[in-house]
């Protein structure tokens, strides 16, 4: 796994366990930043996909040659 797949998969185990740690201390203000780590760990790593798929893209339509008869 490189960093680009660990940092997105440590953000969002990291919002679970403080959204539980905040819901077991009944502590609202931890679980709502426990919240808000798992929703911004999906949110990255979906920006992630998306700028990879788009690099591809974009070097793909550069490799493309043209044919010659």
């Amino acid at each position: 796994m490189t960093w680009r797949d660990l940092v997105p998969l440590t953000i969002v185990i990291v919002g679970i366990v403080l959204f539980l740690y905040g819901s077991n201390y009944y502590d609202a203000m931890i679980g709502w930043v426990g919240v808000a780590l798992v929703l911004g760990g999906v949110i990255l790593e979906m920006v992630l996909r998306i700028y990879a798929f788009m690099r591809k893209r974009e070097a793909h339509k550069f490799t493309v040659t043209e044919k010659k008869d």
